[in-house]
Order: structure tokens, then C-alpha cells, then sequence
């Protein structure tokens, strides 16, 4: 692939496809802490961003260096991913069925969020694979614009949910969590 119009279109609608299971992480997270602040949301989103950009690098880099103990690898992707969303979204769920109504709800923790990163980001390592024809710093172009394109979705996400968990107040962390749940349960059916 050369540097085109083409080349750009095409990593932006990778960084779209792949930035929605973050998004509607980035809403639940907003359900959860209607009270976030910008400064906040934006770590967030990078949070996010940071993760959709290095998975397709390190599949670029496993492709072109160890691609046959990746493949083994990509079995175990959905799985992950479907613990880690399961284990967040339970502990949402939980938290959200024990708050009690003067209680605020409880945000991210940092660890957290990093498990959300991973869980959202993970199955990107096979775009490593779709991008295998990249030079290097096409590869890290390609990243660039899907770390964009993620930031900026993931912010949407944020303010979508932020708003509606100040109407939803008390059960918005049910709703996170279930929703996260979801999305674990769909990225594992979807790779069945």
C-alpha cells in the first residue's frame, strides 16, 4: 500500500470499527460516574486510544517476527476478553445492587480501566495481521489515525453516558455493568 487518500479512509474506518466496544464501555463508564469531570473523560478516552493504537503494532510486529506462536495466541482472544469484561461488569452490577441511594458512585479505578483497555483492545492485535503489507511507519501512521478516530468516539461515549447517568442516577452502574457484560459476551459469540 502507498501513502494515498485511500490508505488514510481506510485506517479510519478500521480505528471506527475497532473503537466500538470502547465506546460503549466509555458510555457505561460515564452511567457509572455522572459527575466526571473533562479533564478526566479525556485521560479516558487516551486510556482507550493508547490501547487501540498498540494492539495493531504489536500484531504488525508478531506478524513480522513470531507470527506462528501469535496464531496459537488468537484462540484465547475472546476468552479474555470475555473474563475481563465479565469480571468489570459483575463488580458494576454488584456495586450497583448494594448503593444505596445517598452513596455516589464509585469511579474507574485505574487498574480498572487498564483491564477495560485491554478487554476492548485485544481483538485489534489481528488487525497487526491486515496491516502486515504497512511499512513501519505506515503501521504507525495507520495507529495514529485509530488512536484519533478512538479518542474521539470514546469522548461521544463519555458525554453520552455522563448525561444520561445524571437522569439515571442509582442504577446506572447496573446498566454499566450489564452493558460491559454484554460486550464481553458478544466479542466471544461473535468469534464462535
Amino acid at each position: 500500500m502507498e501513502w494515498s487518500l485511500r490508505f488514510f479512509v481506510n485506517s479510519m474506518l478500521l480505528g471506527v470499527g475497532l473503537a466500538m466496544d470502547a465506546f460503549s464501555v466509555s458510555m457505561a463508564n460515564g452511567l457509572n460516574e455522572p459527575n466526571m469531570k473533562r479533564r478526566r473523560m479525556f485521560a479516558i478516552a487516551g486510556v482507550f486510544a493508547g490501547f487501540q493504537a498498540l494492539m495493531p503494532l504489536l500484531g504488525w510486529v508478531c506478524v513480522h517476527t513470531v507470527v506462528r506462536l501469535f496464531e496459537g495466541f488468537t484462540v484465547l482472544i475472546p476468552w479474555i476478553a470475555l473474563l475481563l469484561l465479565a469480571y468489570i461488569g459483575g463488580k458494576m452490577l454488584w456495586e450497583g445492587v448494594r448503593h444505596k441511594e445517598d452513596e455516589e458512585a464509585e469511579a474507574v479505578s485505574s487498574g480498572g480501566l487498564l483491564l477495560q483497555g485491554v478487554a476492548t483492545s485485544i481483538d485489534a492485535l489481528s488487525v497487526g495481521f491486515t496491516i502486515a503489507e504497512y511499512g513501519p511507519w505506515m503501521a504507525v501512521a495507520c495507529a495514529a489515525v485509530i488512536a484519533a478516530v478512538t479518542f474521539v468516539i470514546c469522548t461521544a461515549g463519555l458525554v453520552i453516558g455522563r448525561t444520561f447517568g445524571t437522569r439515571l442516577a442509582g442504577k446506572a452502574s447496573i446498566l454499566g455493568g450489564a452493558i460491559l457484560i454484554f460486550i464481553g459476551l458478544e466479542i466471544f459469540v461473535s468469534s464462535l
